[in-house]
């Protein structure tokens, strides 16, 4: 693995997981791989688990860390042949080869805008450091990814599958914010990548991009789509189509323990009890939550643990 921006990196995505389930028995195992090695994190957004499980995973590989909060700092510059007498101070070009001087590996977190989807789309901050730095570059979350959250995602459901194919079902839930889809997207390309009975229930109106979800199942009746289920994810994203908008607020589409049933309850958090999950689901056994955090830090571990390898070959 010379990267990770997307789930497709993963050469092996079945024994990537047995791995990252293996480390995390013995996770300082492999701390030599990072003496004298160095990650540099760079925030364009705030972070809180994000930041704190890769930095605690690095740490278990022995590498050193740095964290960069980059709009605190400076205002990059990405356009090309761009006359920079405004408020950038530093173009990206010069920025990503300078810090590629101080690091082994960069870790990258930028949000969307939600208001330009062809920018968006474009990934143009985390492609271009890909671009110009010459070192290998994970994706701390994108304007349309999160594939270290996805793969957390999957050792969560590995370890406590209690059947072969389980059914997993992703479920839109109301907020008052209008949010990205990173964290779908990159869990629906993780779900195509399993043995899984995978489908997505949402109100009409916000079906995620067709080129992500391609024939994934989707009902528009949330009750219908939880019958029988065995995980079920819950997060809101706002509208792809009408991109970024928020188009209906409906509180019937909470996540209520009666609706659950038997299932296990993910969510990558933050959240919002009692607008998107009410309290008897956070506070009840069938919530995991707690488990996929702890697995952040071995989704980045296995990551960082596969570059470092690639960079010692």
């Amino acid at each position: 693995m010379n990267k990770y921006i997307n789930i497709d990196d993963i050469e092996n995505v079945s024994k990537t997981i047995e791995e990252a389930i293996q480390l995390k028995q013995s996770p300082f195992r492999f701390h030599h791989l990072g003496k004298h090695k160095t990650l540099v994190m760079l925030f364009f957004n705030s972070s809180l688990r994000t930041r704190l499980s890769t930095e605690k995973a690095a740490k278990n590989l022995g590498m050193d860390v740095m964290v960069l909060n980059v709009n605190e700092a400076w205002q990059l510059e990405f356009e090309d042949g761009s006359i920079m007498n405004a408020n950038t101070a530093e173009h990206i070009k010069e920025a990503a080869q300078v810090i590629s001087q101080y690091a082994d590996i960069m870790a990258i977190r930028a949000f969307p805008s939600l208001t330009d989807k062809q920018k968006d789309e474009s990934e143009y901050i985390i492609n271009s450091f890909v671009k110009y730095a010459t070192v290998p570059i994970i994706s701390m979350e994108s304007a349309t990814a999160h594939p270290l959250q996805a793969l957390a995602d999957a050792i969560t459901i590995e370890e406590l599958k209690l059947k072969e194919r389980p059914k997993v079902v992703l479920s839109w839930a109301p907020h008052p914010k209008a949010l990205p889809q990173a964290v779908p997207n990159s869990f629906v390309t993780m779900m195509h990548e399993l043995d899984v009975d995978f489908s997505i229930t949402h109100p009409k109106g916000y079906e995620l991009n067709p080129e992500i979800t391609k024939n994934t199942s989707i009902n528009y009746n949330q009750n219908e789509a939880l019958k029988d289920a065995d995980f079920v994810y819950v997060k809101n994203w706002s509208s792809y189509k009408d991109y970024g908008k928020i188009l209906c607020q409906d509180e019937n589409w909470m996540m209520t323990k009666e609706k659950l049933g038997n299932a296990k309850f993910m969510h990558c958090l933050p959240v919002r009890r009692n607008v998107v999950v009410e309290d008897a689901v956070l506070d009840g056994e069938n919530a995991v939550v707690i488990q996929q955090a702890n697995n952040r830090t071995f989704s980045a571990q296995i990551v960082l643990k596969n570059i470092l390898e690639n960079l010692s070959s």
